[in-house]
Formats: structure tokens, C-alpha cells, sequence
């Protein structure tokens, strides 16, 4: 089990920091039901919650007939809706604004493609405050459910595994997290958390609650 307290907090981006899950699927499952597969935005959200467009795509293609660039053209088209529509996750602005003023590292790792995820965060006005310290899956060799987006971003904050905290809405990427040796905090505002609690996740339902959660976790730290 990692040791008590922390020194860096590392931020999921979809359904934590941004509200896009509903617009990415939106996406996705129409572009589905236009190849034979009907699916509405939430049962495409239930089926490929947290995973990366190149791992959603053999699961589709042992299904229906999809081109070989469909990733791609998915992603374009994600990230053009991202950049105009996407809005944040209430509560998460302020949970940033802790974060940076408990003078904790701080970062942030996607499923996401660079693209998508750059046009997110410009949107939200986030890009200029991890600096940097953003993590696509095109960035590591393995997505999540593997460690090394989370190992990547806390390299990048300088700071050891098992001193960060990561804040995720996903199996798959509470998987990510506890493979990683991180803490794991798992955003559960609408009956997910017993699934994320399962994982090894501590979850919670308001993200206007996380400073406060934060905060008991650096008096841990200080009575360490």
C-alpha cells in the first residue's frame, strides 16, 4: 500500500476535469448506428468507458466492418466538438485551485489522443496551469489499464509513485492508478462507486468535497 500522505495529485481529464463523456460517445455511438451497430450515447459510455479510441477499435471491428483509419477520423471529429462544446466538471476548477495553493505537484493523464486532449484543456483555459504536465496515451507504450500514464505524469511532477494521488471516474483507469502503486480517488457522482471502490479506488461523489479530502491526506503527511 502506498505510504501515508502525499506530494502530488494527478487528475484524470474526461468526467473529472472535463464533462465530455456525453459528447464523445454522442459521437461514437452515431457513427456505430450508421454502420449497422445501434447504440445510443449511453450504452456506448457503458461499453467503452475510459478506453482509448485504438483500443475501442478491434472491439468494433469483431463486430461490424469498420475502415482501418477509423480511429483517426473519430478523433477528429472529437476533438472539433471538444474544442466548441465541451464545459467543466463542476467543482473542478476550485479543486485545481487547492491542489496548487497546498503546494502539491500536479498533472494530468488521458486516454485521450494529444489532439483531443490540447483542445479540451484550451477550452476549459486549463492548458497554461499543468504546463506542460499532460499525458496522452500517445505519449506512453501502453494506455490505461496500464501504469504508464500515471508513471509518466509523476515523473514529470518529480515526485514517487507512492506519494501521488490519482483522481479517476473509470475502472479502467483506477486499474491505471493502483497497478501504478498510487492512491486512487475515485469521482462517483452518479452510482459508480461501489464498481471504482471494488478497483481499490476511495470514492467520492462531490468534486467540491475534494479539497477538504486533500487536505485530511496532507495532515496524514505532516503526521507521518
Amino acid at each position: 500500500m502506498p505510504a501515508p500522505g502525499i506530494d502530488a495529485v494527478l487528475f484524470d481529464c474526461d468526467g473529472v476535469l472535463a464533462d465530455s463523456e456525453a459528447i464523445a460517445n454522442t459521437i461514437i455511438a452515431e457513427d456505430l448506428t450508421a454502420r449497422g451497430w445501434p447504440m445510443t450515447g449511453r450504452e456506448a459510455e457503458h461499453r467503452f468507458l475510459g478506453l482509448s479510441l485504438p483500443m475501442m477499435a478491434p472491439m468494433i471491428a469483431a463486430r461490424i466492418a469498420i475502415p482501418d483509419d477509423w480511429a483517426l477520423a473519430m478523433t477528429m471529429r472529437i476533438v472539433g466538438a471538444m474544442a466548441t462544446e465541451v464545459v467543466p466538471i463542476p467543482g473542478s476548477a476550485g479543486a485545481i485551485a487547492a491542489v496548487r495553493a497546498m503546494g502539491l505537484g500536479h498533472a494530468v493523464g488521458s486516454n485521450s489522443s494529444r489532439a483531443e486532449l490540447a483542445a479540451k484543456l484550451a477550452r476549459l483555459g486549463l492548458d497554461g496551469i499543468f504546463d506542460g504536465r499532460v499525458v496522452s496515451y500517445e505519449d506512453v507504450a501502453a494506455g490505461k489499464p496500464a501504469p504508464d500514464i500515471w508513471l509518466r505524469c509523476a515523473a514529470l511532477v518529480g515526485v514517487e509513485p507512492a506519494r501521488c494521488v490519482v483522481i479517476e471516474d473509470s475502472v479502467t483507469g483506477v486499474r491505471a492508478g493502483r497497478a501504478a502503486g498510487m492512491r486512487v480517488l475515485g469521482y462517483a457522482p452518479n452510482g459508480a462507486a461501489a464498481a471504482l471502490a471494488a478497483e481499490g479506488a476511495e470514492p467520492f461523489a462531490r468534486m467540491d468535497a475534494l479539497a477538504d479530502i486533500i487536505g485530511g491526506m496532507i495532515a496524514d503527511r505532516r503526521g507521518a
